[in-house]
């Protein structure tokens, strides 16, 4: 049970750090990438560009007067709305943006002070010039999921709603060499400039980082796009034309042009331009874009500025078409700015505090288990008996005991201690040696050593090497006198092992005999020892003091089988006389 918590803990402490030190470099890396299950929606409001609570804080054109004698413009509240989703073709590399964008009147006011809330028709309906849906397009980029920079596979601008049997691809258009972000920064942003695609020029420009602020607790950056003058009118539609409403050619009267050199029914063409100051303000980390104002401005303007021909009065000439702050609501940078603190948490889980943890964990379980081992080895050393008896002197060379107090060594813990099917007669110094106990041949699994195998035997007691046993006995002939007390009167194992000390016996080959483990009565003086270290006590049989290695242990040869193969005798001229 020891192995296997050492074993758990040195697993889990290796598994524990190589997961801080994978979930940073693996993990971390698959999480930095544009969702696939991105869905965004954004609402901007018009707002007075100089802080005040101005309720028609923008200006739009009157497109019904381009039926009437004069061109108006009208005060206005415009809402704008966008929604971003990820649709086909999206994978493992790349995700497919679809933004479907509409800026709607909210409510007008005329030079009168007239307020007007116009509605909007429904898609299939045609729609007048009154109409709240001010305009509408819907965008399609591909962008790099790791980058989140578009990679030119998707790339096109929907114009106008499929009518009939026609297809998404007759009302747009498609924009080339787009390489700007637009609704999502890449991870990790620097304080640098980005490129930034505005869709209304269809352009990209660059975005200064401005500085650093905070919203709502959350650290972003502040960029700035400056879109210069574009004349929209070079902005082909989906049939290769100038986009309608994009170029007007009304006289002088009807655009409220005068001055030298004018005259009221001239004809003047004057193109739609547009530019735009864009402020985008990104937390760094997931470059999730936050909060955004737009400064919009649309008018028409005569082309040729340059031209000297035509009076300057015309060439000076301005009238809006937009002109509007849109400013993210306060609902939409609310729901930004958790998105972003959600993402941002997941990473710093992922990057930092899981890796961190895991490996603190790893360190100690691996600190625990070495500590453990170094015990355990520290424990094993200092229990050496050979060492504790060289350090206190009581060994057997210091001739001190070698275990308890009887005398008897106690470190028998690498020796078998089990014996089946032996005797248990004990031996009585003052009756004899025993008559009984002879019984079936046992198999002894306990003793100094029984059966090593291929190992010359050897034995203790009267009958030591050189020394044959007898020759001519028969199983009628077994007395008192002629028991052989196997604790140390031990026959010769036949060259397969060896028994010491009365406790086990040995299998001896030659007889297919086993010799019965009995009481040592010599048990309390003496210790089962190597031959090396052996020392006979003094009242023990002058015989037994030369011990012989195995080396030199040799079987007597005259040794022959006993009668039914259980016992043997001495010779006669070595029994006791009457």
């Amino acid at each position: 049970m020891r192995r296997f918590w050492l074993a758990l803990l040195a697993f889990l402490g290796t598994a524990f750090i190589a997961a801080a030190i994978a979930i940073p470099t693996y993990l971390v890396p698959k999480l930095k990438v544009v969702p696939l299950d991105l869905d965004i929606t954004s609402v901007a409001n018009t707002v007075d560009p100089d802080g005040g609570n101005e309720r028609f804080p923008a200006v739009v054109f009157d497109r019904c007067s381009v039926g009437e004698s004069k061109a108006r413009t009208l005060d206005a509240d415009l809402t704008q709305q966008r929604r971003s989703v990820i649709v086909e073709p999206s994978n493992s590399e790349q995700a497919t943006v679809q933004s479907a964008q509409t800026v709607m009147i909210d409510r007008t006011r005329d030079a009168d002070g007239e307020e007007t809330e116009p509605t909007a028709a429904a898609a299939d309906e045609e729609r007048d010039c009154n109409d709240a849906l001010l305009s509408s397009t819907i965008d399609r980029v591909s962008v790099n999921r790791k980058t989140s920079a578009p990679n030119g596979e998707v790339s096109s601008l929907q114009l106008a709603a499929v009518t009939g049997d026609g297809t998404v691809e007759d009302v747009s258009v498609p924009l080339d060499d787009r390489k700007g972000f637009q609704y999502k920064f890449g991870f990790d942003v620097k304080k640098k400039s980005y490129y930034y695609y505005d869709l209304n020029t269809r352009s990209d420009n660059p975005a200064e980082f401005v500085g650093e602020e905070t919203i709502d607790g959350l650290k972003v950056y502040h960029f700035v796009s400056e879109v210069p003058e574009t004349d929209l009118s070079e902005l082909p539609d989906a049939n290769d034309d100038a986009p309608l409403g994009t170029i007007l050619n009304m006289p002088a009267k009807w655009w409220g042009i005068t001055g030298k050199g004018v005259k009221r029914n001239d004809m003047y063409s004057l193109h739609r331009y547009a530019t735009a100051t864009r402020h985008v303000y990104v937390e760094p980390v997931t470059g999730t874009i936050v909060n955004g104002r737009e400064d919009q401005h649309f008018y028409f303007r005569y082309p040729d500025a340059d031209d000297d021909s035509t009076p300057k009065a015309v060439r000076d000439f301005r009238m809006d078409a937009l002109k509007a702050t849109f400013q993210w609501s306060d609902q939409t940078v609310s729901q930004q700015v958790d998105r972003a603190e959600k993402y941002v948490n997941l990473l710093k889980w992922g990057g930092l505090y899981v890796p961190i943890i895991l490996g603190v964990l790893g360190a100690v379980l691996l600190l625990t288990w070495a500590l453990l081992i170094w015990r355990g080895r520290k424990t094993t050393d200092g229990d050496d008996p050979g060492d504790d008896g060289e350090e206190n002197g009581d060994g057997p060379r210091d001739g001190g005991p070698a275990g308890g107090a009887d005398g008897h060594g106690d470190d028998f813990s690498d020796l078998p201690t089990e014996v089946t099917d032996a005797p248990t007669t004990e031996f009585d110094p003052a009756g004899g040696y025993p008559s009984a106990g002879y019984g079936t041949p046992g198999y002894a699994v306990g003793g100094a050593a029984a059966g090593g195998a291929g190992a010359a035997g050897y034995a203790g007691g009267r009958y030591a090497a050189g020394e044959a046993p007898n020759q001519d006995y028969t199983d009628q002939e077994y007395a008192e006198q002629d028991y052989v007390d196997p604790g140390y009167y031990t026959e010769p194992a036949g060259g397969t092992g060896y028994a010491d000390g009365g406790t086990g016996y040995a299998d001896d080959q030659l007889t297919d005999a086993y010799t019965e483990p009995l009481v040592d009565p010599h048990a309390a003086y003496r210790r089962p020892v190597s031959p090396q270290e052996y020392t006979a006590p003094d009242d023990y049989p002058e015989t037994t003091t030369e011990y012989v290695t195995p080396s030199e242990f040799t079987t007597p040869p005259e040794f022959t089988e006993p009668h039914q193969g259980r016992h043997f005798r001495r010779p006669e001229d070595e029994r006791p006389q009457d």
